[in-house]
C-alpha cells in the first residue's frame, strides 16, 4: 500500500506518494498563474487548479501502480473559497488572501465586536485577508453567483468534495474563514449571525484526521486509481507542514518558505488572549488532537517568483540540460551580505503587521548592482521581517534553538544559510522538504491505521538532511543590517501607502 499526500498551493499543486515506511515513490507538480482582473485584485482560475490537482494526481498514480494508493488527504492554502454548484459543479474562481476586496465589511465587524470579544470567539485578529469579506463582497456584489452556489468551500476540501466525497472542512481550515468558534470547534451561531452567512453556504467542520469517504468509482477511473481509496479530512497546509517537519509536540516550531513564509509555533493549549493580541498572533488547531498553533507569515518565495520572472526571464532559454534557473541565478549572488535593503511589502503582510497601505521597495541600487545581488537582498530582507518578530515567540514561551526548514525555498542551500546567519541558530533540511505533502500522507496512514502514532511515524518518515550551522562573523555583520532594517519602514511608510499611479 502507499499514501497519497496532495498540497494546493497559492502558485501550484502538487501530489507524493510515500510507502508506510516514509519512503518516496511518486511524485508531480503543476503551477498556475495569479489572475489580476483588476488594481487590487488577486484569484486564481479554480477550474485550472483543479485540472492540474488532477494531472499531479494520475501522474503519481501511475508510478505507484506496484505499490497503489490506499489512502489519501489534502493540505491546502486557507482563505480561498470556490463556489460550487449541488452537482459539484465549480462556478467561478476563488480569491486569494492577498486580494484587498472587502475591507469595508471588516471595518462593520469591528463596529460590531470589540478585538477581545471576536477573539474570544474565533482567535484570530479580523483582516481582509480572511475568507469572510471575500464571502460579503461577492454576496454584495454578484447575487447571481450566490443564488446558483450550493455552498463555497476552501481549497482542501473542494479536492475532496469533487473527488466524491463528503463537503466537510477541517477545524484548521474553518478558522481561516473567520467564522469558526475556535473553542467549541464548529461554525459560530453568533458570528453567522452577525455576518449574515447562512450555515447552508458553508461544508460541515471536522476534525482534521477523520474519514471523509472514499473516491468515487468514476474519479478513481478517471485518475488511474484503485476503487475505494479512503479520503481523509486533511487542514491548513502550515499545520500539515508542522506534521510532515515532525513538530508533533508542544514548544517546537516549524519555518515553511513557499509562496509565503510561516513559522509555525505549537502549544498544547490556547496562550492567554491578551499575549496573543499583543503580539497580533492567531491561534487554530493542528492537524494533530490537542494541539494548536499560530502563525508568522509573509511574502517570501512569491518575491523570488517575480524577481526570476522579471530579471531572468530569457534565461529559461538558455539553460543547459539538467540545469536549474534557480541555481544560476543563486551563483551569482554575493558571498557576503548584500548592501541593498529589501522592504518585503509587495502585497498585504501577514502577522503581527497586517499591512495593507504600503509597497515594497529596493534601497540602495547603485550602476554597479547586480541581479544577484538584488536577489540576495530579497533572500535576506524576508528573513529581516521574520527575525524582528522573534520576540512575539519569546513572550508565549517559544524560544527555539533550531529551526525545520521546510518547503520549495528549503532547497535553496543559500537561503537557509543566509537564514542560519541571521537568526543565528541551525537550520534543519529533512530529507523530504514538500512538508505539506508529507504531512498529509502522514495524516493519511494515522487515520487509516496504516501507521501507528504521530511520534512513532514522525521518528520514521522525518529524517534530517543538511544542518546549516550560523556563521559568527557574517551574524555580526546581519545584526548591523538587521538594526538599518528596522529603520526602513517607519521612514518609508508615508510614501508608500500613497496609491501609485497605474500602469499604461
Amino acid at each position: 500500500m502507499s499514501l497519497l499526500g496532495i498540497d494546493v498551493g497559492t502558485t501550484g499543486c502538487k501530489a507524493a506518494a510515500f510507502s508506510v515506511e516514509g519512503q518516496a515513490l511518486a511524485g508531480a507538480y503543476r503551477e498556475y498563474p495569479t489572475l489580476h482582473p483588476r488594481e487590487g485584485w488577486a484569484e486564481l482560475d479554480s477550474r485550472q487548479v483543479w485540472s492540474c490537482v488532477c494531472e499531479t494526481i494520475a501522474e503519481v498514480a501511475r508510478g505507484t501502480a506496484a505499490d497503489p494508493v490506499t489512502a489519501l488527504c489534502v493540505s491546502s492554502m486557507g482563505e480561498a473559497m470556490t463556489p460550487v454548484s449541488r452537482d459539484r459543479e465549480i462556478l467561478g474562481n476563488c480569491i486569494l488572501s492577498s486580494d484587498t476586496r472587502g475591507g469595508e465589511y471588516i471595518t462593520r465587524l469591528a463596529e460590531a465586536f470589540t478585538p477581545a470579544a471576536f477573539y474570544a470567539i474565533n482567535a484570530n485578529i479580523p483582516g481582509v485577508n480572511y475568507s469572510l469579506p471575500k464571502l460579503l463582497w461577492t454576496r454584495d456584489h454578484d447575487p447571481r453567483l450566490c443564488e446558483r452556489a450550493d455552498r463555497f468551500v476552501l481549497w482542501g476540501d473542494l479536492v475532496t468534495y469533487l473527488l466524491g466525497g463528503e463537503a466537510v472542512t477541517s477545524q484548521s481550515l474553518a478558522s481561516r474563514t473567520l467564522l469558526l468558534d475556535t473553542r467549541a470547534g464548529d461554525w459560530s451561531e453568533a458570528l453567522l449571525e452577525a455576518t449574515g452567512i447562512p450555515r447552508r453556504m458553508l461544508p460541515l467542520v471536522r476534525a482534521s484526521g477523520t474519514l471523509a469517504g472514499e473516491v468515487s468509482d468514476g474519479m478513481a477511473a478517471r485518475l488511474g486509481l484503485p476503487r475505494g481509496v479512503a479520503m481523509v479530512v486533511g487542514g491548513h497546509d502550515q499545520c500539515c507542514n508542522a506534521l510532515g517537519a515532525g513538530i508533533v509536540r508542544a514548544g517546537r516550531a516549524v519555518c515553511g518558505i513557499g509562496t509565503f513564509e510561516c513559522i509555525t509555533p505549537v502549544y498544547e493549549r490556547i496562550p492567554a488572549a491578551a499575549t496573543l493580541l499583543a503580539h497580533g498572533l492567531n491561534v487554530e488547531h493542528h492537524v494533530l488532537p490537542g494541539l494548536f498553533v499560530s502563525f508568522l507569515y509573509n511574502q517570501s518565495g512569491s518575491l523570488v517568483r517575480w524577481f526570476r520572472d522579471t530579471f531572468a526571464a530569457a534565461d529559461r532559454q538558455h539553460l543547459a540540460a539538467g540545469e536549474d534557473l534557480y541555481d544560476r541565478l543563486a551563483a551569482e549572488m554575493p558571498a557576503g551580505p548584500s548592501r541593498l535593503l529589501v522592504l518585503p511589502y509587495f502585497e498585504m503582510t501577514g502577522p503581527p503587521g497586517f499591512v495593507a497601505d504600503a509597497a515594497g521597495a529596493i534601497v540602495g541600487l547603485r550602476t554597479d548592482t547586480t541581479r544577484g545581488e538584488i536577489l540576495k537582498a530579497i533572500m535576506e530582507s524576508t528573513t529581516f521581517y521574520f527575525a524582528e518578530c522573534l520576540p512575539a515567540l519569546g513572550a508565549l514561551g517559544i524560544t527555539a534553538t533550531e529551526y525545520v526548514a521546510t518547503g520549495g525555498g528549503a532547497r535553496s542551500d543559500a537561503w537557509l544559510q543566509i537564514k542560519a546567519d541571521v537568526f543565528g541558530v541551525p537550520f534543519l533540511r529533512p530529507r523530504h522538504a514538500d512538508g505539506s505533502v508529507l504531512g498529509a500522507a502522514m495524516l493519511a496512514g494515522l487515520a487509516t491505521g496504516a501507521l501507528d502514532n504521530p511520534a512513532a511515524a514522525a521518528g520514521a518518515w522525518v529524517r534530517i538532511e543538511r544542518v546549516f550551522e550560523p556563521d559568527p562573523a557574517r551574524h555580526a555583520r546581519y545584526r548591523e543590517r538587521l538594526a538599518a532594517y528596522r529603520e526602513l519602514f517607519p521612514r518609508l511608510h508615508p510614501l508608500l501607502r500613497s496609491p501609485a499611479p497605474p500602469v499604461r
